[in-house]
């Protein structure tokens, strides 16, 4: 438990094993923004057409969305929020039975990331690892307290898992793919992963989480009302202004895959703050291990379209994302056709 940031952030300076170097390093945190951020898209538009094209250009063009008017109660989400920031809050003898190394476990707390002991430098955050669906299946392996977290997780989880499907139905018949194309195996995993990122004296210096790329089918994400998260278009970092009552929707490597590189999965970071703390809870939608990844067969031509990729199970592509250490690139190309 010591090895959380929550339990020993009040320090002067930042620690030199969560000093990026040079050339990752946030530096100045005042970056730019486009109007009001990533694009916004009001899902009870009445044209659905409409909302297909809005969804598909913002995937191809920034691989990042925020959703609103989702069907998905604005308290519950407030609630989830509460409930996950009253976990991180507990007493360590509270949550210590949750506390593990061990990634393999069912639900973990722990600090950084499932590559503590290899990466080269920790980031600034703790974090409460565990699957969400089917809720049946693991629910019992959730925190007990606070005591109405399963109650307030399970429900927000479910109706997140709704909204998933109706986002990817969107976007599997924007490029003409056959109903239910992303039903079952390919969306059968979902797993959150709830941030906590403490103050930090000096941001300028560290990242609360790094630049990467999810490697999943697509994230379903609520920030608090805290800004951090930023992507990476057109070589300038872009912040996303947080609405905690919005959903962040992020385009998955398996996705572009499928799509056959149409729509695109973006670099992100997290940075940090001298003051506040920030919380998120990303529900990740992505393939069972065994499940096979590959450009769609209705998008590929072998003349005019021919396939980016070479078919790989979702377990092969995370193994070598984790022994590139992160590099989305070298494993894009690792697989391609």
């Amino acid at each position: 438990m010591e090895k959380l940031v929550s339990n020993w952030y009040k320090v002067g300076s930042v620690p030199e094993n969560y000093i990026f170097p040079q050339e990752t390093r946030p530096g100045n945190l005042h970056v730019p923004m486009i109007g009001e951020g990533i694009p916004v898209i009001d899902l009870s538009e009445a044209d659905r057409s409409l909302t297909i094209q809005k969804i598909l250009k913002a995937s191809q063009d920034f691989g990042f969305f925020q959703v609103i008017n989702h069907g998905v109660p604005e308290r519950l989400m407030e609630e989830t929020m509460r409930v996950l920031k009253e976990f991180f809050e507990l007493a360590d003898g509270a949550k210590q039975h949750l506390y593990s190394e061990d990634f393999k476990s069912d639900c973990v707390l722990f600090t950084s990331c499932m590559n503590y002991g290899n990466e080269k430098v920790h980031q600034w955050r703790d974090f409460l690892k565990h699957s969400c669906h089917p809720l049946h299946k693991w629910q019992h392996f959730w925190p007990e307290n606070p005591p109405r977290y399963r109650e307030i997780v399970g429900a927000c989880s479910a109706e997140v898992k709704k909204l998933t499907g109706r986002i990817l139905g969107l976007i599997g018949e924007g490029l003409g793919l056959k109903n239910g194309y992303f039903d079952d195996d390919l969306t059968e995993r979902v797993i959150l992963s709830a941030h906590q990122y403490p103050p930090c004296p000096d941001p300028s210096l560290t990242l609360g989480t790094r630049v990467h790329v999810d490697a999943n089918i697509i994230t379903i994400l609520i920030q608090d009302h805290v800004y951090g998260l930023q992507i990476f278009k057109d070589d300038t970092w872009l912040g996303v202004p947080p609405n905690p009552h919005a959903f962040v929707v992020n385009i998955g490597a398996f996705l572009q895959v499928i799509s056959n590189d149409k729509l695109k999965s973006v670099k992100h970071r997290v940075v940090t703050n001298t003051n506040k703390f920030r919380a998120s809870a990303g529900f990740f939608v992505t393939a069972l291990d065994d499940s096979i990844i590959k450009p769609a067969e209705a998008i590929i031509d072998d003349k005019l379209n021919p396939a980016v990729y070479k078919p790989f199970t979702a377990k092969d592509f995370i193994s070598h994302y984790f022994k590139s250490d992160g590099d989305v690139g070298a494993t894009y190309n690792h697989f391609k056709a």
